[in-house]
């Protein structure tokens, strides 16, 4: 007879900013809206890098509770990804940045 050990988890891994990007939104995960803690956000999008920017704004789209309606840049951009993505916080710029290479499954 194999027996195997069973170790528990032991502590936790650290929990990642995650973005996830749907048909119609983008969703914010708790972790990322904590770092970034605004309401108002603006979005842009560097085609050569394929990376979506993500930055604080005084009259920019408005974040409700975690989600931003984001179809009318999807289709501007004509981005069609859609999953959760890890995103990078700039703390000088107040910024989330979405690599959309960097799918997260």
């Amino acid at each position: 007879m194999t027996f195997e050990i069973y170790k528990p988890r032991g502590e936790r891994a650290k929990k990642q900013a995650l973005v996830s990007l749907s048909k119609n939104s983008i969703v914010i995960n708790k972790v990322a809206r904590e770092k970034f803690n605004v309401d108002k956000i603006e979005l842009a999008y560097d085609r050569d890098t394929n990376i979506i920017r993500i930055s604080a704004s005084e009259s920019g789209q408005t974040i409700k509770k975690t989600k931003v309606f984001a179809r009318g840049f999807f289709n501007y951009f004509n981005i069609n990804k859609t999953g959760k993505f890890p995103a990078e916080y700039n703390t000088d710029q107040n910024a989330l940045y979405v690599d959309l290479k960097k799918s997260q499954r």
